[in-house]
This record gives structure tokens, sequence and C-alpha cells, in this order.
């Protein structure tokens, strides 16, 4: 067992004995290395000004993404390499991304722009983009970075200047080199750093994790910390014991197996977009829009499940498809249908010790339909007020079996059981058949009013999607209407069993 986390800064590797469980990264940059060219903005993860780049070995290569370091612990980063707007500049002048800032004259205030530079020097790094990327590939990979003061037309500029060229700069330069301490820094040992009242742990097996998490059952399992880390910064809990997931062996599988996709709960959301996608384009569609790419390189789908929230996105998604949960813990597996692992607001089917080690998804079979829609105020990196996910079997041109779910109508990720029953039968272009499951929503959910939306429109959207679902069911194959609004051309037959 190893007492210390070890990570690389500015070419050197750096090992920490001395550092709180839930130190961010954003403040050991700030406050211990007084590295402040990090800016700390929202202090929640959603304005990016104190984005940084994180680099990882993966399958033979350097791999950098740009990550939230305010909510971010110090040692999550343990076998990595950590990045900031101060390390990118050469010994000949500026980065790249720096210097198409400056002639584009992509700063004004300047607070925003460290974090902009590393979204940029983050995509900069990627081998496999476009020379330049489309405009709507920019966008999105700045969609996590919030500027008050400039506009984003010279910023955009920049970045099709700057990444007009393959890259090539000192870390392509150092890229094998930097894989090999990586690969050093990726031990087997578990790490430890505190004492059993108050500690940083990252276990290198399930058996250790299991082991460890039966001996503290009170400790906080932290995956990608996109939402412990907003109970530090925002709600100040003490938390005094975490026990981080990153380093667990296999624990972040993807894996096919036939009828299903297993999703291991340390997955990204980055990783897994496109297995999910593969089982249907909407799951894609609504996990792109899940918070920005910095969210999406930490943020897991097992988080996104384990933490129970009512508005996460992709639990209602996973129960229509039918999927479940995998749970471990040091006596016993068990798995677990994911519908039946929400009990109440903030209350979950899991036994002390016990933790979310994967999800089953299983894929669409023949005759079946899937849609889902995220509905929020804002298009990106915003919460959801309704998210709907629907899953029709057909037969002889009616439905013979619903599985309809929804975030943000109950105290939890909810089946609508009402509605699926009065949709038997249904041929999905009847509108008239239709208006029994409609009044049925008011037997399923009687939603809150808060900030983001109110009961009416939570009851009245959903409704509204019902029919959205069961008019394009009703269209296919020949076109579908994707999340986005788009439509798209499909092949006969395509959306059924694909």
């Amino acid at each position: 067992m190893r007492d210390s986390v070890r990570f690389i800064r500015q070419g050197r590797v750096v090992e920490l004995k001395s550092f709180g469980p839930t130190e961010t990264l954003l403040d050991h940059l700030r406050l211990t290395e007084r590295a402040c060219g990090t800016k700390e903005g929202c202090n929640e993860g959603d304005c990016g000004a104190c984005t940084v780049a994180v680099g990882t070995h993966e399958d033979g290569k350097v791999v950098y993404r740009p990550v939230n370091a305010c909510i971010l612990f110090v040692g999550q980063l343990d076998g990595k390499e950590i990045v900031t707007v101060e390390d990118i500049a050469g010994s000949g002048g500026l980065h790249p991304v720096q210097q198409a800032m400056v002639d584009h004259h992509g700063s004004q205030c300047g607070f925003c722009t460290p974090g902009i530079v590393m979204s940029l020097f983050a995509l900069y790094q990627d081998a496999g983009r476009a020379t330049p990327p489309p405009r709507a590939v920019i966008d999105e990979w700045l969609s996590g970075n919030l500027c008050r003061c400039t506009g984003y037309r010279p910023i955009v500029e920049a970045a099709r200047t700057a990444l007009s060229a393959p890259p090539d700069d000192m870390f392509t330069r150092s890229a094998e080199a930097t894989g090999g301490v990586l690969q050093f820094l990726a031990d087997a040992e578990d790490v430890f750093v505190g004492t059993d009242q108050r500690f940083f742990a990252a276990p290198r097996s399930v058996e250790a994790l299991a082991a460890l998490y039966e001996r503290h059952p009170d400790a906080t399992l932290v995956a990608g910390a996109t939402d412990v880390g907003l109970w530090i910064t925002k709600q100040f809990r003490p938390v005094e014991k975490v026990i981080h997931l990153g380093r667990v062996d296999g624990l972040d599988r993807i894996e096919d197996v036939g009828p299903a996709v297993i999703i291991g709960a340390t997955a990204t959301y980055e990783a897994a977009t496109d297995a999910l996608a593969g089982i249907d384009p909407d799951i894609g569609a609504v996990v792109r829009r899940i918070g920005s790419r910095q969210v999406r390189a930490s943020g897991t789908i097992g988080g996104n499940i384990a933490n129970g929230s009512p508005i996460g996105d992709t639990p209602p998604m996973l129960i229509a498809l039918g999927a479940t949960l995998e749970l471990v813990s040091a006596k016993a597996n068990r798995a677990v249908p994911l519908e039946d692992f929400f009990i109440a607001y903030g209350r979950q089917d899991r036994q002390p010790g016990e933790f979310v080690a994967g999800v089953l998804v299983p894929k669409l079979k023949a005759g079946q339909v899937f849609r889902a829609y995220k509905i929020s105020k804002r298009f990106d990196q915003d919460i959801s007020a309704v998210m709907g996910a629907f899953l029709f079997t057909l037969a002889d041109g009616v439905i013979t079996e619903a599985r309809i779910a929804f975030g943000g109508l109950a105290g939890t990720p909810k089946r609508a059981a009402a509605v699926e029953a009065r949709l038997i039968g249904v041929a999905p272009g009847s509108a008239a058949a239709w208006s029994p499951a409609m009044e049925a929503f008011a037997e399923d959910f009687q939603p809150l009013t808060d900030m983001r939306a109110s009961a009416h429109y939570r009851l009245e959207t959903a409704r509204a999607l019902l029919g959205k679902a069961l008019l394009e069911t009703a269209g296919a194959p020949t076109t579908r209407t994707r999340v986005i609004g788009q439509r798209e051309a499909r092949q006969e037959g395509a959306h059924v069993g694909a």
C-alpha cells in the first residue's frame, strides 16, 4: 500500500503525502503551488475559468482532456499529468493557442481566458481531429467556458487559426517520454493517505475496494466528483473519508456482450457515449448535453446512478431500456433492476458496504422503437426540468409493450406505469386513442414546482413528449426527429431493431 499520490507537473513527478481528503486541485494549484493562472469562478464546474488539462496514457499514447479543477480532488490525479496555462508556452514563445488568442483579440478582462486556452489546448492535442475542426466541434469544446465580455467570434477565429495545422509543440514532442512515466506511475498498489479517522484512499482492485468499504461504510465513494465536489464547494459538508474509485482495475469497462452493453461504474460519459449511442442515437444526443466536455471527461455513468438524483439524465433512459444494476460488497454480489434501485428521494436500495459496480443495458430488439428527450432552459450545460424516455414494442401496427420513464416528475427517476398500461393495443399514429394515456399522467406523478419549472409545466411537457414520441414512432422509418431538432434521413426500417 502506498501512502502518497503521484502525478506529473511541468515534466517532473510530484509526490504528495499530506493533503486533505477533499482538497481540490484548484486549491492545490493556487494555494500550495501558487500557480494562480487557473482561476476560481463559479466553483461548481459551470463557468470553466478553472479548466486545466489532464494527461493520461491510453492505448499507447498520451491523451489530454479538459477538466474543472474546482470540483476535482487532488487525490484523483494520481498517475496522471496536470497541465495548466502557465505550463504550455515553450522556450520559443507562446503556445500556438495562446498566440492565436493574442492575434485575434480573443481576451478582454482575461479572467476566463486561461480556461478557454486550456480547453483549446486539449483540442489542439487531439491528433484525430480535422484540421481545422468544423465550427460545431469548436463550439462544443468551448461550451463549458463562459465569456461575458469578449464574445465568442474572436475566440473561435483564434481556435481555427491555432488548429489549422496538426499538433506540434513540446507536449507532442515529449509524448513518448511522458507516456513512459505515466506507465510507471500506474502501479498495482492501493493508495491510502491519512488515518482511519480521516483519509483519501484509492484501491486498485474490486476486492480491495470491497474490503475497505466494509471497514468504512461511512466513507464517501467518489468517481468523477462532479456531484460530490459541490458538496464541498457549495454545501460545505464535512467529508472526512473519501474512497476514490478511479484506480480500480476493470471498473471502467465498456463491453458489448451481444444482446446488451455493460457499462462499468467508473466509465465516464465521454468514454460511454459511443456505446450508448450505438443502442440508439437519442441516447448519445442526450449524453452529449450532460454538462460540458469538462464534466463529461470526469463524470461517470455509475455516479449519475448512484447519487440517486431525481433529475439525473441517464437513469430514465436506462430504466426505459430495462437496465440491470450490478451491486457488489465484500459479502456478496447481486443484480437489481435499475427501476427498483431508487426507493425514495435520497434513498436507494444499497446496503452498508455495497457499491455500484456496473450496469447491464439491453439493446433494442426487433420491433422496438426508443426515444429520449431532455428539456432544459439552456441547451448546453443545464439541468433538466423534464427528462423523458420511451420504449415501444410494436406488432401488427400497435403497441404491445411500453416502458416509459421520467426524471424531474417525482422524488426519484420513475416509470409511468398507468400511462404504459393505457398504451397497450394503441396504434402510435392514432391521437384519439392516446387520450386515456394522457389523462393517466396524474395517476403516476405529482411533480413539484421549483426554480426550473412549475408542476403544471412539467406535467404538460411530459404529455407533449409522449405525443412527440408516438408521432415519431408512427412516422418512422423514413424520417425521425432527433432530440436536437434536426431531421435525419434513415434507411427503410433502420429504426427498428437497430
